[in-house]
């Protein structure tokens, strides 16, 4: 009868083995898919690891499980996965970086956490200034308006969330020839005025002026390219006759520039609308000089011009 007694006990503990056993192992199983990876951790046997493409997340039988991502983490150890994120910054963005002048640019303001992630402020919520450059204004919704320039120009603006701050260098870029300031609407270019007279407002500048006293006003000294604080700088023009033809003349004139149409015009009467261009003629080039031959000076007299035309 002892020996019956004892058998029962060597059953249970059998089995408690078994149970044991197949508790011990039973998480280490391997799953997988196209896009997914399941495979037990080779520390902790309660772990499991699963991965994709964009993904990768690592349980723990112990508490804080770890996951991330290209743009998460998922920190581990706390009450419903929770962690407290520090602002440290913020940011300020312009797409593109440049703005017409007497245009316009949103701009926009992002916070950036101590975990490098972001989130984006709303635009009201941003004090903007202006920190230098030709930037007329910003409205309390991050619009920014440009002045107008004669060149281009580098401006920056400022935004400031409470104790953040951030600036923006903008290019105010010159769209407009003829629109600055005192020098706008006169049928100058502003920078060829701002070169020659600096900043308006300045009357030398005036298109009728003549500031060198050479008899040629900036108008014109703009139209042929010369320099116009510089009597020695003109446009000159003279005819002559061709030794050995009496029916022809040359027209020569200087500085000629490439960029510019040159046109000979002919007129016997000096009268405004007498003046006709040249019909038979060629033409030689010798640096800035240039020589058009008239082959049908024909007649008692006859008057040249020269029209200049610039882009």
């Amino acid at each position: 009868m002892s020996g019956q007694r004892h058998r029962p006990g060597r059953r249970f503990l059998a089995l408690l083995c078994l149970v044991f056993c197949f508790s011990f192992v039973a998480p280490a199983h391997a799953g997988t898919s196209a896009s997914y990876t399941l495979a037990p951790d080779a520390i902790d046997v309660g772990g499991l690891r699963g991965t994709s493409a964009n993904y990768v997340l690592n349980a723990s039988a112990m508490p804080g499980g770890h996951g991330t991502s290209t743009a998460y983490t998922l920190r581990g150890g706390f009450a419903g996965q929770l962690a407290d994120a520090i602002a440290t910054a913020i940011d300020l963005f312009a797409s593109p970086l440049s703005v017409h002048e007497v245009g316009t640019r949103q701009i926009t303001a992002a916070l950036v956490f101590d975990d490098l992630s972001t989130q984006p402020l709303a635009a009201e919520s941003v004090s903007w200034s202006v920190q230098s450059g030709p930037i007329a204004s910003i409205s309390p919704d991050g619009l920014a308006t440009a002045a107008a320039v004669y060149q281009d120009t580098a401006a920056v603006v400022q935004g400031t969330y409470q104790s953040l701050t951030d600036s923006l260098t903008l290019a105010v870029l010159n769209i407009l020839p003829d629109n600055f300031g005192g020098y706008a609407s006169d049928g100058l270019d502003d920078d060829w005025q701002v070169l020659h007279f600096n900043l308006p407002p300045n009357p030398d500048a005036a298109p009728g002026a003549d500031p060198d006293f050479d008899g040629q006003n900036n108008l014109f000294e703009f139209t042929s390219g010369v320099v116009p604080t510089d009597a020695s700088s003109r446009f000159l023009i003279q005819a002559q006759p061709v030794a050995g033809q009496p029916g022809q003349k040359r027209i020569i004139f200087s500085p000629r520039f490439a960029d510019r149409t040159y046109s000979v015009q002919t007129s016997t009467t000096l009268l405004p609308l007498s003046w006709q261009p040249l019909g038979s003629f060629t033409t030689g080039d010798a640096g800035v000089v240039r020589t058009v031959t008239d082959t049908s000076a024909t007649g008692a007299r006859k008057f040249y011009r020269v029209q200049i035309t610039r882009p």
